[in-house]
């Protein structure tokens, strides 16, 4: 089961995993989650943080800045600087 969940986390967009990550936390806040599903739950989202991070990675390498002339017109792009 754990092998078909980490597949799954793998084919979720980054708004689905957030929003269902959002939605383990919650559930462990309100601390009414019987122990085993809490452990169960909390492995889960950290699949889904670590799937959440992989994505946000993936669109800041895509993520180009614009770099301009004296005048400020645009002049072409290169890598943005992440840090």
């Amino acid at each position: 089961m754990a092998d078909t969940s980490h597949a799954d986390v793998k084919k979720l967009s980054f708004e689905h995993a957030i929003e269902e990550l959002e939605s383990i936390v919650k559930r462990l806040e309100d601390g009414k989650v019987p122990l085993e599903e809490s452990v169960a739950i909390y492995e889960r989202g950290e699949s889904l943080k670590r799937r959440c991070e992989e994505l946000l990675r993936q669109a800041e390498a895509r993520v180009d800045k614009i770099t301009t002339d004296a005048s400020g017109q645009a002049a072409g792009t290169e890598p943005l600087d992440v840090q």
